[in-house]
């Protein structure tokens, strides 16, 4: 059959075309990485694809309207952007979400058809599925992929980390007596970004398959993705009978999860596992408390275990860890050699992520390699210029402002979050809500809840008060920022 050549060249021309644009959103992507940073861009835009462009309009989609609410709210101006810089004409930026049921014109013909919300999570649903016919695999649910490096034996241990470290040594201990109980139901690690607590996570997930056990590693995004498969595939009871048949699950970055449904599924599913004498790990940037997007039972679930924090490194940590690098990659090759007056010098510039350090000696060897230069301090210089952050100030959370504020005016804590309406308890309280608004990154509603489960506009009509009052009162100024200085030290 011969194809009309101009049918044939239109396919040419609407391939090119489309190609074109899928190389314009490649390199999209790689800005959004390169300004939001590694941890942001696979946390909210991993999953973002291009549908279509016809270059005017631009749709995009996501798996979840969790993720498109996100995005449309933080990113969205960002992401236009871009796209009106790689394509002149482009009016209109459309982010879609891939479960909705989309329509398509086909011959005149509507036709209905089903956009999977994500491949991998409808692959883990399907395997879930696939349990109650017994063609599961013996190990039973698919989890997130594990790091290999990721183990006890290369965890850099100090004093910030000391307590988590042998918290999470004790129960894998336990769960080596077929007998024992858990120490510690459930343990929740939380940090930030880059100080260790997925490497621990992973750690005690590689040491309970080392035992032969049953452990399930899943980020909380992948938790969300494994359900949502599991009721469109309509496997939701076998997907909750595959996660409560194993012998520890692991939850990393927790303050991921969203949604009611999943967060009583998650609820029901901690509950059983640790009523059973399952191991429940989880972790997070903040602890239970402070994860407003939380119902108050998964809050207090969690808060019922053993919390553990792992601070900011100290120099000497810091250090260790980029010693403990430069030794692996000089097994790589033995030409590679770091002065000591290098890495400590290194360990005084690079401070917020212990991923970091660990890029900073790569790259020396990777320039030193290159460019056949010996490895000096003006090489480290010129390879971590962009590692160096300053630093940054501490993170106040609203249990420090209550704390320092109830002290200060000599009243209680109960009394900031009551509803007395006494001159000695308002203006204190008042004075708490401004602080948490000023020195938080918390929402106005965010600081309702944590002030008693007031409403915004009460917070709004506090902060308004006294950024009046200290406009025209100095000692009043003087009082706040002395209650300032005292929570930033």
């Amino acid at each position: 059959m011969n194809v009309p050549k101009k049918n044939t060249e239109a396919g040419a021309e609407d391939r090119a075309s489309g190609e074109a644009h899928a190389a314009r959103w490649d390199r999209i992507r790689k800005k959004l990485r390169a300004e939001l940073g590694e941890e942001t861009y696979m946390s909210w835009f991993a999953s973002l694809q291009l549908v279509d462009c016809d270059g005017r309009n631009v749709r995009l989609s996501v798996p979840t309207r969790f993720l498109k609410s996100w995005i449309e709210e933080h990113h969205f101006e960002r992401l236009k952007g871009h796209w009106q810089t790689e394509v002149s004409g482009v009016e209109k930026v459309e982010l879609i979400v891939r479960t909705a049921v989309m329509r398509t014109q086909v011959a005149g013909e509507k036709v209905e058809a089903t956009v999977l919300a994500n491949p991998e999570a409808d692959r883990f649903g399907k395997r879930v599925a696939m349990r109650g016919t017994g063609n599961v695999r013996a190990d039973g649910p698919v989890g997130s992929p594990l790091d290999p490096r990721m183990t006890f034996a290369t965890f850099i241990v100090g004093k910030q980390n000391g307590l988590a470290h042998a918290a999470a040594k004790q129960i894998v201990e336990a769960g080596t007596n077929a007998n024992g109980a858990p120490r510690f139901n459930p343990l929740y690690i939380h940090a930030s970004v880059g100080l260790g607590k997925t490497h621990l996570l992973q750690a005690i997930a590689h040491a309970y398959d080392v035992q032969g056990k049953r452990a399930v590693y899943l980020t909380a995004e992948k938790f969300m993705y494994g359900f949502v498969a599991a009721l469109k595939n309509q496997s939701a009871i076998a997907f909750k009978e595959a996660l409560r048949g194993i012998d520890a699950l692991i939850i990393d970055d927790l303050q991921f999860l969203q949604g009611r449904a999943v967060q009583q599924e998650f609820c029901h599913t901690l509950n059983e596992l640790t009523d059973a004498g399952r191991q429940v790990v989880v972790a997070a940037d903040r602890p239970p408390v402070e994860l407003e997007n939380l119902e108050d039972r998964v809050r207090s679930r969690l808060g019922g275990g053993l919390t553990v924090e792992v601070g900011p490194m100290d120099e000497e940590l810091r250090l260790n860890i980029l010693m403990a690098r430069a030794t692996l990659l000089k097994a790589e090759d033995m030409r590679f050699e770091v002065p000591p007056q290098v890495l400590a010098h290194i360990a005084g510039q690079v401070t917020q992520s212990g991923r970091d350090l660990e890029a900073a000696v790569t790259r020396l060897l990777h320039h030193s390699q290159f460019y056949k230069k010996a490895v000096t301090t003006d090489l480290a210089d010129e390879v971590i210029r962009d590692l160096v952050r300053p630093t940054d100030p501490r993170r106040i959370r609203v249990e420090d402002i209550l704390r320092v504020v109830s002290k200060h005016y000599g009243v209680t804590r109960a009394d900031l979050l009551s509803s007395r309406r006494t001159a000695n308890v308002v203006r204190p309280r008042q004075i708490a809500m401004y602080l948490a608004k000023v020195l938080t990154l918390r929402s106005l509603p965010e600081i309702g809840r944590r002030f008693g489960g007031r409403d915004h506009t009460t917070v709004l009509h506090a902060v308004r008060k006294i950024e009046g009052l200290v406009q025209g009162d100095k000692a009043l100024s003087e009082e706040v920022e002395v209650l300032k200085r005292m929570l930033m030290e």
